[in-house]
């Protein structure tokens, strides 16, 4: 397969990737490329700026949660027909699982997908040292997949020098600068970006950046390297399962519970699962008809006032669960699920009451990064599920975390236990990639099922 791509990396976090990815993403469009964005790791609100704002088409890719071939048919599925894939990598380069290996970090993904790398240096405060800087990043794994640099808050002045030093001493292409562009930056809160629809003129911003970069960013030359990646032989990801007939599951989508993976969906969706929307914000009930639900994770903390109040949907969810309704709740969604819940205001707000106790706000991040669960019981019907790659990052923690399973870090002999798993019951802290293990998805889907011939049977 022919698929033109290239990877965005950095040094080190705050380089200024994701500001030039959108700008980049978004003066491709302006172009008329069909273009598919793709974000290294467990991140939820970039590509949700890729997609809503810029209108790519943008998927998540990680190799901790898939294995080399799944992560090349995931990126292959979601890239095929289009002109140009642009990848944003993750943390520094080379950064990966337990701060000491390169397993899913940018460089692991650009090894796995055989992807040229252009590497944003963050040129504030040096000149002759960029090439030091560079050099050093090129030659810690002959491999570097490195094919081109970008200076980020770099002179219009400075660049041609820069441009002629680095290109000459190192011989690899410096493909444009980026200059201080402080009224196009994109605001941050506790779990990331704030979300698109929060920030005034945000597509008018990234116009004005991308007509910036079209002018100081060697975009042809750009093009031109993502044109020369190598072929890649074609994997199929297919899923083994498919439900003998089809379920439908309610999906929490709102303010609230806004962090999907559009993969989970494909995968449900290809097992036989229609997906049908709704708010604990807005709607007074449940879907009709629906054979489970799914509490993704967002912003609950945010909205405590609004889904306190839509009592009726609580007392919904609530009933139902407990008669049985499958349910698969995870961070977001599992604090909402709690007695109790404290908002980002300090208050305490009644939720829907399913798992005992309450949650609260802690100072800092509570527990976080990735994560191996292994279960403990019999859960979705299910007495060996097998290994479940998943990861944690949340400012709240509970009282009753549960303990039906247990959390592994990696590289590291801290663990922990958490979730509460019963036969028609998933729910913790943890976020999961189904394509990571996709027992998990299809062990729920059959529990809908079955719930959905008992409901027929009734």
């Amino acid at each position: 397969m022919k698929i033109p791509r290239i990877l965005l990396a950095a040094g080190a976090s705050g380089s200024g990737k994701t500001l030039i990815t959108c700008g980049l993403l978004q003066a491709l469009v302006g172009r008329g490329l069909k273009t598919a964005s793709f974000k290294c790791g467990p991140d939820y609100i970039d590509p949700m700026f890729h997609s809503r704002v810029i209108g790519t088409r943008s998927r998540n890719l990680d190799t901790f949660f898939t294995s080399e071939d799944t992560t090349r048919g995931i990126f292959q599925k979601n890239a095929v027909g289009c002109d140009i894939s642009v990848m944003e990598g993750v943390m520094g380069f080379y950064d990966g699982v337990g701060g000491t290996t390169t397993r899913a970090s940018a460089y692991d993904l650009a090894r796995v997908t055989d992807t040229p790398v252009i590497l944003i240096v963050n040129s504030k405060g040096m000149s002759v040292s960029l090439s030091a800087y560079i050099k050093g990043f090129l030659e810690y794994k002959k491999d570097s997949y490195i094919k081109g640099v970008i200076f980020n808050q770099m002179s219009p002045m400075l660049y041609p020098r820069m441009k002629e030093l680095v290109e000459r001493e190192l011989g690899i292409a410096v493909l444009g600068y980026v200059p201080r562009v402080e009224d196009c930056v994109i605001e941050s809160r506790h779990l990331g970006l704030v979300l698109p629809h929060e920030i005034p003129e945000l597509k008018n911003r990234l116009q004005k950046l991308a007509e910036i970069l079209e002018k100081t960013l060697d975009i042809d030359g750009i093009q031109m390297l993502a044109d020369s990646a190598p072929d890649m032989d074609e994997v199929s990801i297919k899923p083994e399962f498919t439900l003998e007939e089809p379920v439908r599951i309610g999906v929490a989508e709102d303010e609230a519970f806004c962090f999907f993976y559009e993969d989970n969906f494909r995968i449900l969706r290809e097992m036989g699962a229609e997906l049908v929307p709704f708010s604990p914000i807005h709607d007074r009930h449940l879907p009709e008809e629906v054979d489970g639900i799914l509490l993704y994770g967002g912003y609950p903390e945010l909205n405590g006032p609004e889904l306190e109040k839509n009592s009726s949907v609580k007392e919904e969810i609530r009933q139902r669960i407990r008669s049985g309704l499958p349910c698969m709740a995870e961070c977001g969604g599992f604090m909402y699920l709690h007695e109790e819940m404290e908002d980002m205001d300090g208050k305490i707000r009644h939720m829907a009451g399913v798992i005992p106790g309450k949650v609260y706000r802690t100072p800092r991040l509570s527990r976080f990064g990735y994560i191996s669960l292994q279960q403990k019981k019999t859960v979705l019907g299910e007495k060996n599920l097998g290994e479940i790659p998943a990861h944690e990052f949340h400012y709240f923690d509970s009282e009753n975390c549960g303990g039906d399973f247990y959390a592994q870090k990696p590289e590291s002999t801290r663990g922990w236990e958490c979730i509460h798993g019963t036969d028609t019951l998933f729910a913790g802290f943890p976020h999961l990639y189904y394509y990571g293990n996709p027992r998990i998805p299809e062990a729920f889907l059959k529990k809908c099922l079955d719930y959905k011939k008992q409901r027929h049977r009734i």
